[in-house]
């Protein structure tokens, strides 16, 4: 279950979060507007986190163009038959909902006065509301009645209050209570007055450099405060950055968050794929059981990429496709999408994406280095250092390579390159054997000219 705060003045742009928050005035999940009928059950998909924008977006004019030819289909029959969901992914987003969490019981949490509901999604309702005994506004995250019935649903939802509230960051969104009341579930957190980064990448498609470093330096900061309490996030992404009216950045959403220890949770997870797929890490699609900080830097970095470039690192029909892209595909360097961007911070998104995690900057803490030199104007040294010794040492302590993938260091590439789409090279032996080889043939060619 994701924990997201809620932005008062939502963006007119009609995007919302996963967890509940919605626009006013708009479509839901960046959905494009039609008819309610029509496209709920896209945007339901999307709330779920079972479909992108994108891949609903793509169903929704496949049905349009079957309307004008006089054929008419369910949009949740097209979505399946796409292999967008799967048909009892369907049926379950077709049970009613019920939005219930608006009775009497919900009404008189103690110590809370709801004053008014400000967003709402397929898993939760999110209010705004008033903390009496400090006169606080705050945030209340409530589960419907459907789900407060389901064991490992509420289950999650603790956990992910319990995850939050291990930490004390400013940048990190405050958790301030979990409980229950009248059968209902509720986390109360921190009410973020502003919007989110996707909010902005809708209304302006790309950050500028500067702007986009402030941001990142700041979530940079909180995932070393997280990291060094043994929590990985593991869903770092333009829509769990919160943006405060006085520019402060805020981390959201502990709803995937797992201790970097917990051998039980990992050995349960193992083979399953947790995160999102235009920003998640190699290594959380291959579903290894040892994911570690460098899967939120990765996913940092694509989340920089996309403020900077103003696309998505990789992009695909669905969401198998783009993992296959973030398992094999290079990324095009973002100052080549984005020429009023310096090469420095390029090389440092670089580094945060390398495939092989060994080759990654190793903490956030070098993560914020860099990106503070860059915001100085400054080179990014450790992105530009030579990891090869390091690698060699991580193997030699028994570290595991990465699976069916090498790269060369991020800034080899760029250096020799101008890419860092990763290529291939020959053995040195190979291309002695096939000089000899082509001497031999020469040779054969002049013997027999002169016989």
């Amino acid at each position: 279950m994701a924990a997201e705060p809620v932005h008062k003045d939502p963006s007119k742009s009609g995007s919302a979060s996963r967890s509940g928050s919605a626009t006013k005035g708009g479509s839901a999940s960046g959905i494009a507007a039609g008819s309610a009928a029509g496209t709920q059950i896209g945007r339901l998909a999307v709330d779920a986190r079972l479909a992108t924008p994108e891949e609903v977006q793509a169903c929704i004019k496949k049905r349009e163009a079957l309307i004008k030819e006089g054929k008419r289909y369910d949009l949740g029959k097209i979505m399946v038959k796409a292999g967008v969901i799967t048909a009892s992914q369907l049926k379950r987003l077709l049970l009613p909902s019920g939005d219930d969490t608006m009775t009497p019981n919900i009404q008189q949490i103690p110590g809370f006065r709801i004053m008014q509901k400000v967003g709402a999604g397929a898993m939760a309702s999110v209010y705004k509301a008033k903390q009496l005994s400090l006169d606080r506004i705050v945030a209340i995250k409530i589960l419907p009645k459907r789900l407060s019935e389901d064991a490992e649903f509420v289950e999650r939802f603790y956990k992910e209050g319990q995850a939050a509230a291990r930490m004390n960051h400013n940048n990190i969104v405050q958790a301030i209570d979990v409980g229950e009341y009248g059968g209902y579930h509720y986390f109360v957190m921190e009410f973020v007055d502003g919007q989110t980064v996707y909010d902005h990448l809708v209304k302006a498609k790309q950050y500028k450099e500067d702007e986009a470093l402030d941001v990142m330096i700041q979530i940079a900061k909180a995932l070393e405060h997280a990291h060094d309490r043994g929590l990985i996030h593991r869903d770092v992404k333009p829509k769990n950055i919160m943006l405060t009216k006085d520019g402060t950045a805020k981390l959201a959403d502990m709803g995937l968050a797992r201790q970097a220890d917990d051998v039980a949770a990992a050995e349960a997870e193992k083979g399953r794929a947790f995160g999102t797929p235009y920003y998640i890490s190699p290594e959380q699609i291959r579903g290894v059981t040892d994911v570690d900080a460098r899967a939120d830097i990765y996913s940092l970095g694509a989340t920089l990429y996309h403020m900077l470039a103003g696309k998505v690192p990789f992009e695909a029909a669905t969401p198998t496709a783009i993992m296959q892209k973030h398992l094999k595909q290079g990324i095009t360097p973002p100052d080549h999408i984005n020429p009023n961007i310096s090469t420095g911070i390029a090389e440092v998104v670089e580094r945060m994406m390398a495939k092989n995690r060994n080759q990654r900057y190793q903490t956030c803490k070098d993560v914020v280095t860099d990106l503070q030199r860059v915001r100085d104007g400054k080179p990014p040294l450790e992105a530009r250092s030579n990891l090869r010794d390091d690698v060699l040492q991580n193997l030699a302590d028994g570290a595991h390579a990465e699976e069916e993938y090498y790269e060369p260091h991020p800034a080899q590439m760029r250096h020799h390159t101008g890419s860092t789409t990763p290529t291939t090279s020959t053995p040195g032996w190979l291309l002695a054997v096939a000089g000899v080889e082509f001497v031999a043939i020469v040779m054969l060619v002049l013997l027999l000219a002169f016989k």
